[in-house]
C-alpha cells in the first residue's frame, strides 16, 4: 500500500460508512462550504479539462418552489426538508472554453459542429463531476442524497432556460439523520464485476 493512503476513518467518511440521506437537520450549509466543496470538485479530471459541469445550488424558499413540481412525487418531501438541493448539469457549448481550460492546442475546433461528440463528452465528464461533487461534499463533512427522480424538461425550463445546460442529475446535501434511511442494499463482489486481464 502507498505511504500516501488516507486512513481508515477518512475512507469510512468517504465510502464505506456514507449512506443516501433522506432525512436532514435543520442546519443550513454556508455558501463559503458550498464554494468549497466546488474547489475540490474542479480539481478531478476531465477530458482535455473541459469541465462541462455546471452547478445550481437551490436554497432559498422561492428556488425550492419552482423545483418541487418537477419531482417526482417520492423526492419531494425529502428535497424541501433538504438544506440545499444541487442541480448538477452540463453545458453543451463546454467547448467555448476551452481556449481558457486547454490552452496549448485548439481542441474548440475538436469538438465544433460534432453533436454527437459534443452531446458525448458533455455527458460524460459532466456526470464524472457529478460523482467527484459527492467525494468532494463527504470530505468536508456533508452527506449526500442523490437521485434521478424528477422531469428534466421542466428543470431545465425552471433553471437554466436561455443557457445551454442540460440537468442530468439532483443531489440534496446538507447535515443527513437516519430518518427513513434504508438498509444498505448489497454489492457486487470483485469477481462478478472485475476482471484482471
Amino acid at each position: 500500500m502507498s505511504d500516501k493512503m488516507i486512513n481508515d476513518e477518512a475512507l469510512d467518511l468517504i465510502f464505506r460508512e456514507a449512506r443516501t440521506r433522506n432525512g436532514w437537520e435543520e442546519r443550513k450549509v454556508t455558501t463559503t462550504l458550498l464554494q468549497a466543496v466546488y474547489d475540490l470538485t474542479k480539481m478531478g479530471p476531465t477530458s482535455a479539462n473541459c469541465s462541462p459541469a455546471r452547478f445550481v445550488f437551490v436554497t432559498s424558499d422561492e428556488a425550492k418552489a419552482r423545483l418541487k413540481p418537477h419531482l417526482m412525487e417520492g423526492n419531494q418531501a425529502k428535497t424541501m426538508a433538504a438544506p440545499c438541493c444541487v442541480i448538477i448539469g452540463h453545458d453543451m457549448k463546454f467547448y467555448e472554453k476551452l481556449p481558457e481550460l486547454f490552452p496549448h492546442t485548439d481542441a474548440k475546433s475538436w469538438f465544433e459542429g460534432n453533436d454527437a461528440l459534443i452531446e458525448e463528452t458533455a455527458f460524460r465528464n459532466g456526470t464524472l463531476q457529478g460523482a467527484y461533487f459527492m467525494i468532494a461534499a463527504r470530505s468536508l463533512g456533508l452527506d449526500c442524497g442523490p437521485m434521478s427522480g424528477f422531469d428534466k424538461n421542466g428543470v431545465d425550463k425552471a433553471f437554466f432556460a436561455g443557457t445551454t445546460i442540460k440537468s442530468n442529475f439532483l443531489c440534496n446535501i446538507g447535515y443527513g439523520t437516519d430518518e427513513n434511511l434504508f438498509p444498505r442494499a448489497p454489492r457486487l463482489e470483485f469477481n462478478d464485476a472485475c476482471q484482471v486481464v
